[in-house]
């Protein structure tokens, strides 16, 4: 079935997503946090780690799939930027509103790209993030619509300033599906088989959450509300319980950029990251 370019500019939503202090924690637990960082996972005094804000609407990304007929046995998360308005509150309701922004085709033997971008707001009023999304149709490419040519994250060619190790669990992927995307390729050994791999793989967006840890441990310890801008390019698939290294090289007051590796053979699992903090405008 050929990709829905009808689907292009037509609204998503509005999705609505309740939750409590429990999903917050939740979240955080799924993407490695513990008695390290008790600030995001124990009620008192509890912090939201920026990275959440996905978690809580990924049904979007599911919508803009279907919406776009994408062929789910290839489909990836294919990269993800992040844009902070305001700091996200330990409970409450989410609204988000979105769009498919446009598609494009890398060739019949290359995929397709879906970007779509949405704005959640809190019930309370206030702007929360934006979130723009491109989702990579491994087997959509071909329909005949234009390239989309990017020019690359340039990266200081010197040590990075910072490099944090982490080590998810070969279970990890079973914990961070509950804060919302319960894909069957993160779990199901038999679908991971047909879509050309020899497991279940780690979640892009929960190797994303590590990242983000890091990077507030690292840029803005203890104060992850400062955090303005989050954007990366997904680049290699990552299997449960492979450690990893997030690498970090400061490139202005309030900017950095950053890149997560394979620990085991140095292969960048996540690109392009760019990561800006401050305090709100």
């Amino acid at each position: 079935m050929a990709l829905n370019t009808n689907a292009v500019g037509k609204p998503i939503g509005p999705l609505k997503r309740d939750y409590t202090w429990k999903d917050v924690v939740l979240y955080a637990l799924g993407v490695g946090a513990g008695f390290s960082e008790l600030n995001y996972c124990y009620e008192k005094d509890l912090k939201v780690i920026p990275s959440f804000s996905i978690a809580m609407i990924f049904d979007l990304f599911f919508q803009v799939a279907v919406a776009s007929s994408i062929n789910l046995a290839g489909v990836l998360h294919g990269e993800q930027e992040l844009i902070f308005h305001n700091p996200i509150p330990t409970e409450g309701t989410l609204v988000t509103m979105g769009k498919i922004v446009d598609h494009y085709d890398k060739g019949k033997d290359k995929g397709a790209l879906i970007v779509a971008e949405s704005d959640t707001v809190h019930a309370n009023g206030q702007k929360l993030f934006t979130s723009i999304i491109t989702i990579f149709g491994r087997l959509d490419g071909g329909f005949g619509g234009k390239n989309l040519k990017k020019a690359p994250v340039k990266f200081p060619n010197r040590e990075p300033d910072c490099v944090v190790e982490a080590f998810p669990s070969p279970d990890q992927p079973l914990l961070y599906r509950l804060s919302g995307d319960i894909f069957q390729l993160h779990v199901d050994r038999k679908f991971a088989r047909l879509a050309g791999f020899d497991m279940p793989i780690m979640h892009g967006l929960c190797t994303h959450g590590f990242a983000c840890r890091a990077l507030v441990a690292s840029l803005v310890p203890g104060r992850p509300e400062r955090v303005r801008r989050l954007a990366c390019r997904f680049s290699k698939t990552l299997y449960p319980g492979v450690p990893i290294k997030t690498l970090i090289w400061r490139t202005a007051q309030g900017k950095a950029i950053w890149r997560t590796v394979n620990a085991e053979n140095d292969q960048v699992v996540i690109d392009n990251g760019v990561f800006e903090y401050g305090d709100t405008p």
